[in-house]
């Protein structure tokens, strides 16, 4: 196992992320002799980094990890956990927590410690070794920065007292949002993002990556192969990448690529088989820098996953525009969606007013002449209100 320094600590670049532990059936209660195999051969070979949080596996995740990771000497192992700040919301003066899926908890609390107290209970520890915001983002951004509610202040006189030992956040924000939350709070030591060869153009994972390096803040990269689709990228890009390399899984070319890229510290990885726990260490072993033609191969199959709107966020439109629709960003969604309806676009729209969707361009055509791409706007825009109107039928999209 190759590993990374991390201030006085050496933490294995593979990650154990305990979100996809293997079920007893479909969606189903996690299979814990199953799950105990897993977590033991990967702890026996070498990842000593666990992430976990509490709404993972139906609130059960946290329970399982920490009854697991009980059984070897505290200091061999690294527990992240996280303040579920993106299913909290103030309500009468209490924080209420709206998830229906989570079977344990409450659904209210007078504050935060309850919560960061139950999770330590729940995960049998006296400190966590990594603790995040979960989730910063513009859905959550009001959340973590009210003075009142003090969630930062919080957990830092946690680490204060060593209940936290590092204090980080993991983040899908936009880099205009990352930037000024950053501009706020200087507190934190990591940062942990969704970052792989297809969101660092897609969901702008290259610039939150420069971002974070440049504040001097190491990355914990999750979703490396975006829930398992970079696994299995399509017929076209899984031939492109196995004539370069007969001898690569796909998913073997989306950790490699994340090998190549500086500052990353781990790599998170949410292994459900066996077969997937002993692929991932072999990677992690050993040196295989790509080659330039390994390169060219990777972005061939990346054009045959998806087709991108060339969007460089100029703004030119923007001037223009008779409805003072935010276009950049919504060719952002579209891009995003236009490959997988997820709960990213789900919750950005959720964000917009109908005065703000794409379903409000009136098609006049007037930003079209300024675009330096010759982005056919409106064409897009109304593409983009197409799709969001039948995945609310309950359509297929793509």
């Amino acid at each position: 196992m190759k590993y990374t320094n991390f201030k006085d600590l050496k933490l294995s670049q593979l990650g154990y992320g305990i979100m996809r532990l293997p079920t007893v059936e479909t969606n189903g209660p996690v299979d814990e002799n199953k799950a105990e195999e897993l977590i033991r051969y990967a702890y026996e070979n070498g990842v000593n980094y666990f992430d976990t949080a509490y709404i993972y596996h139906g609130g059960e995740s946290e329970r399982i990890i920490g009854k697991m990771l009980s059984r070897f000497p505290r200091d061999t192992w690294y527990l992240a956990n996280k303040m579920p700040g993106n299913f909290l919301k103030i309500e009468d003066g209490k924080i209420k927590f709206e998830a229906g899926f989570i079977k344990t908890g409450a659904e209210f609390y007078n504050h935060v410690s309850e919560i960061f107290e139950l999770q330590l209970r729940k995960c049998d520890v006296e400190y966590f070794d990594f603790y995040l915001l979960h989730n910063v983002s513009e859905e959550t951004f009001d959340l973590y920065t009210d003075e009142k509610l003090g969630i930062a202040n919080y957990l830092l006189e946690q680490k204060k007292l060593g209940r936290i030992k590092h204090f980080g956040f993991s983040t899908h924000a936009k880099p205009e949002t990352l930037e000024k939350f950053l501009d706020i709070y200087d507190c934190f030591e990591f940062a942990q993002l969704q970052v792989n060869y297809l969101d660092w153009t897609l969901q702008d994972a290259n610039k939150n990556h420069e971002i974070l390096t440049q504040h001097g803040l190491p990355i914990i990269a999750m979703e490396p192969v975006r829930g398992g689709k970079l696994a299995n990228p399509g017929k076209r890009a899984s031939a492109t990448l196995k004539a370069a390399r007969p001898d690569l899984s796909p998913a073997a070319w989306a950790f490699r690529y994340l090998q190549e890229l500086p500052n990353i510290a781990v790599v998170l990885s949410g292994m459900t088989t066996m077969e997937q726990v002993k692929e991932n260490l072999e990677i992690f072993s050993k040196d295989d820098p790509m080659t330039e033609s390994e390169k060219a191969a990777l972005q061939k199959a990346i054009d045959e996953i998806a087709t991108f709107v060339p969007c460089t966020s100029c703004r030119y439109c923007c001037d223009t525009c008779p409805q003072t629709l935010d276009i950049p960003n919504l060719i952002g969604l579209y891009n995003e969606a236009a490959y997988e309806f997820s709960w990213i676009v789900v919750d950005a729209l959720a964000l917009l007013s109908e005065e703000e969707k794409p379903a409000a361009c009136i098609r006049c055509g007037v930003c079209t002449p300024h675009c330096p791409q010759n982005i056919d706007i409106p064409d897009i825009l109304h593409k983009f209100a197409e799709i969001i109107e039948k995945n609310n039928k309950g359509e297929q999209t793509t």
